[in-house]
């Protein structure tokens, strides 16, 4: 059954009509892991004897902090990982027994790539313990405990996947709890660190994190099997209706009405929420370059760049998609008496605002200096007046639609394009190159105004450029129809 299983998903891939996108995301995703392969390896190699350089004990260390690691570990894996619910909906109107197909669907998470990553960290730290003379069974049985904690996030992560209302408060307790460890107050690793040093000194303790992985997996398999139904475990359940009408955006005619559209779909998809929750990440990239620069060593030309996806972080995440977010009703708004125009500007809008949003919350960078956030405002201005339309523009060439019903927060294509790729270099390598160029002819000071100057004049030339934008998106309109029409 299970060869039956591995054919079907074979045949589902090399039959897609998006065969080439597929073929292109599954190189990209190798890639991406044969990457994360070497940094996991390279952090488990190096782990040992970093923390022996800084007087610290490296086991007692990493027990110490490993309640953190999973706990990351668990987040990441709600907003990116695959989930089995996507892939039973063909086999529920095939003779198939419903242990089986849950068997199956839930094997496949315990197969993913983000249980098996660990491995490639505790593996080398593992080995270096043996080395340094720590007890080869104790180490044994540690790592076998680490391991079955693993696969339990995998099932938490299964059994919680689409409640929000789980997993946010969870965070905001987190967190909570780190702010408080930061500044002295409770340190819960005091009590954490006692159970992990417990998996390795001890030779029962590490059957807890293996029992528990088994009782989980049972406990979600159990909720597939009982939900496997077209019209209940499939089924949205709606207890309550809400009515949001935003009627002040009547004033703005069809403008308005998409810009309605648009809010919706972010207050209620999980989705397109979580193009919202990036942004706010993206809002902290800059502490990545200035957090160790301090004063004459900050690069203004890395905090341009910085200030690009800090205050550009919704554009990026949120318009790269445009137009797939509308694919599922597309051939009926394009059979309507809708100008183009109408609707990109509703698009526009809605990033030019997220970026002037963005850029507000941003003021924290005023700790850097003033200096340091008229960068990151240059990289705004840069943004609406010139990414936004290079984000526009690649929408017209975007073929591969978004399925918003999928219950998870990010599919497998996620509307992913080679062409996207192209068109999203000009958006990092232009204003740097302009910035070059600016600091070369002159000083830094020049750089910064190119960089300001091509933003003014994007904004002050955007009909013209909506022009150019729209007959594009007309020439490609059909086959954008044709391409939405497909069933990935």
């Amino acid at each position: 059954m299970l060869k039956h299983f591995l054919s079907l998903e074979w045949k589902s891939f090399f039959r897609s009509a998006a065969l080439g996108t597929n073929i292109i995301i599954q190189i990209f995703k190798v890639l991406m892991a044969l990457y994360f392969i070497a940094m996991f390896t390279i952090m488990g190699f190096a782990i040992y004897p970093a923390l022996e350089d800084m007087g610290l004990e490296p086991m007692a260390t990493v027990n110490k902090f490993l309640i953190y690691y999973l706990f990351f570990d668990l987040v990441l894996r709600y907003f990116v990982q695959k989930m089995p619910v996507v892939n039973i909906k063909p086999l529920l109107i095939l003779p198939f027994n419903k242990n089986t197909i849950v068997h199956f669907a839930l094997g496949k998470t315990l197969a993913s790539f983000f249980n098996l990553i660990h491995a490639f960290f505790f593996i080398p730290f593992s080995i270096l313990l043996v080395i340094n003379g720590f007890s080869v069974g104790h180490v044994l049985l540690w790592h076998l405990a680490i391991m079955g904690l693993i696969f339990m996030n995998n099932s938490i992560n299964v059994l919680i996947n689409n409640k929000d209302s789980v997993l946010y408060p969870l965070v905001i307790v987190v967190i909570a709890i780190g702010a408080a460890q930061y500044y002295k107050v409770f340190d819960i690793t005091q009590y954490t660190a006692v159970f992990f040093q417990g998996l390795y000194t001890t030779y029962y303790l590490f059957m807890l994190p293996i029992v528990a992985a088994v009782a989980l997996y049972y406990f979600a398999f159990k909720y597939f099997k009982n939900n496997l139904y077209l019209d209940e475990g499939l089924a949205k359940k709606t207890e309550l209706a809400k009515t949001e009408n935003f009627n002040w955006l009547n004033q703005f005619g069809t403008l308005g009405t998409f810009l309605k559209n648009d809010i919706r779909l972010l207050k209620r998809n999980k989705r397109a929420r979580a193009t919202v929750m990036a942004s706010v990440f993206f809002l902290f990239y800059g502490l990545l370059f200035l957090g160790n620069m301090r004063g004459a060593n900050r690069s203004e030309a890395i905090q341009i760049f910085a200030g690009i996806f800090v205050t550009g972080g919704f554009m990026l995440n949120f318009g790269q998609f445009v137009p797939s977010w509308d694919s599922s009703y597309y051939q009926l708004m394009m059979s309507q008496n809708i100008q183009y125009r109408e609707y990109l500007s509703s698009k526009w809008w809605l990033m030019v605002i997220a970026t002037l949003i963005s850029s507000l919350l941003a003021a924290f960078y005023l700790y850097f200096g003033w200096h340091t956030y008229l960068l990151m405002l240059t990289g705004a201005v840069y943004n609406i007046g010139v990414n936004s339309h290079i984000v526009l523009l690649g929408g017209a060439y975007n073929k591969t639609p978004i399925d918003i019903t999928v219950r998870k927060a990010f599919g497998d294509k996620q509307a992913i394009n080679f062409t996207n790729f192209i068109i999203a270099i000009p958006k990092i390598i232009v204003p740097l190159g302009l910035y070059g160029l600016g600091d070369y002819l002159y000083n830094e000071k020049t750089g910064m105004l190119f960089v300001l100057i091509a933003g003014i004049l994007g904004f002050a030339f955007r009909n013209l450029v909506f022009k150019q934008i729209e007959k594009i998106y007309k020439t490609q309109k059909y086959a954008t129809i044709a391409a939405y029409k497909q069933n990935h």
